[in-house]
């Protein structure tokens, strides 16, 4: 059996490696090493017998060589503080690159990095050769492909940065940080990760804008809003805007009014309450700010100092302020007041068609009620009829103790009652068994005798 397995084992590989290492045919891959290997080869012979200056002239610099190169308009800073003993990484950019723009890139803010990204604070980012801060504007795409403004980057979850910044081939590394001073950050200073998507992006970012309004005159389904809008310009923006109410009622905007300045005409599903409120939900669009500062650190000094654009908390906590408090934003106590609503009324014609059981039961009005004359007032009796309503009093309280005790010892009479009538019922259960016993003691008796 072993002998037999190693067989198959060489068989197998002796045709796999005829199928591709020892096979003659060849394909496409194959074929362009080796042209690539053939063009290479003929390229060295033709140029081995040249000088070097027509051969770098004729095929470049070869690699491991040393180059002299001369650049224009370099600032003098760059000379001044040059320091021999920091690297200077040197790249060339294609055209395309040149150009400043809208970028979007698929960002992700890094595990190890403690806060959370805000859009419109200073990042610098890291995109192929440029190393430059910006002012990103964060978002999410939803189902409907709408590009939704979020005001901090998501946990442990991608989101779309829009920044303003040179464009970037589409599937290049984006590297973030907020700062790349030394000095700035002992923490991990990596702030996002992510790559490029499209390039000379046109902005399409929106939030969410909601307008509220109260109604000043109610008609049926009809009713007249104000507080919404400040002229009949913005009204007409949204003419036909779909409107809802805070209990849920649906309606639209029709037309704007003359009076008041912002006022317009809608109508609801139902007729509304002069207390509630009225709102519609729109989407207003977000432009991402034009901020571009490259990081030049080379051209300070000390090359790890370099400190761009600051951000807000780092202004607060450099300078100890605090930020400002904004009145809107505070929670205020909701005093809700208590809505009293008007009592059902049903027309006499409906009414005469219901059922008894639905009709509304009205009582007559006692004619000594509140609305219905005099009240009246307290009796002052005399002293014969104190004494006589007294003794009415104490006949009362001897008859309720005499009827308390009657059913008392009716009680205690039925308890003994049914206590008697358990011991008969037992007594007489006792009797029939011992009957039932005897008889069929008799019965098998009989039946031994004749067998």
């Amino acid at each position: 059996d072993e002998q037999k397995r190693l067989r198959e084992k060489k068989e197998l590989k002796k045709s796999f490696d005829a199928d591709y290492d020892e096979s003659g045919e060849s394909n496409y891959f194959s074929d362009l090493k080796q042209l690539a290997a053939e063009q290479t080869q003929r390229n060295r012979e033709e140029l081995s017998g040249l000088d070097q200056t027509t051969r770098v002239s004729l095929e470049g610099i070869q690699a491991g060589c040393y180059v002299r190169l001369e650049m224009t308009e370099v600032p003098c800073e760059f000379v001044v503080n040059f320091d021999p003993s920091f690297p200077v990484v040197v790249g060339g950019l294609l055209p395309g690159e040149e150009r400043v723009g809208l970028v979007r890139a698929r960002l992700k803010r890094h595990r190890w990095y403690k806060r959370v990204l805000k859009t419109r604070d200073p990042l610098i980012l890291s995109v192929g050769w440029r190393r430059f801060q910006t002012t990103p504007v964060y978002c999410m795409e939803e189902h409907n492909m709408r590009q939704r403004m979020v005001k901090y980057t998501p946990e442990h979850l991608h989101c779309m940065a829009v920044y303003y910044g040179p464009l970037g081939a589409p599937g290049v590394g984006v590297l973030g940080m907020q700062s790349v001073s030394d000095t700035a950050t002992a923490d991990f200073r990596i702030a996002a990760t992510g790559t490029v998507l499209e390039v000379d992006y046109s902005s399409q970012i929106v939030k969410k804008l909601r307008l509220t309004g109260s109604p000043f005159k109610i008609f049926k389904n009809t009713a007249f809003i104000k507080g919404m809008f400040n002229s009949a310009l913005e009204c007409a923006k949204f003419q036909g805007a779909t409107l809802r109410t805070v209990s849920g009622m649906r309606g639209q905007l029709k037309k704007a009014l003359r009076s008041p300045e912002g006022g317009f005409r809608a109508t609801f599903e139902d007729r509304i309450l002069m207390s509630d409120i009225v709102f519609v939900c729109a989407w207003y669009p977000v432009a991402v700010p034009r901020f571009y500062n490259p990081v030049t650190s080379l051209l300070l000094s000390d090359k790890t100092s370099w400190t761009g654009m600051r951000t807000v908390g780092m202004i607060h906590h450099q300078t100890g302020t605090r930020p400002a408090v904004k009145k809107d934003s505070l929670y205020k106590p909701v005093a809700r007041e208590t809505r009293h609503f008007h009592s059902l009324h049903i027309p006499a014609s409906l009414e005469k068609h219901l059922p008894f059981a639905s009709r509304p039961k009205q009582m007559e009005r006692k004619k000594g009620g509140k609305k219905g004359g005099k009240e009246r007032g307290g009796v002052v009796l005399e002293p014969r009829e104190r004494q006589v309503v007294a003794m009415l009093q104490q006949l009362g309280t001897i008859h309720r103790e005499k009827t308390k005790k009657k059913r008392a010892s009716q009680r205690e009479k039925h308890k003994a009652f049914l206590k008697q009538k358990a011991q008969d019922e037992m007594k007489q259960n006792k009797k029939v068994k011992q009957l039932k016993r005897d008889f069929y003691r008799g019965v098998g008796a009989n039946k031994t005798d004749t067998t």
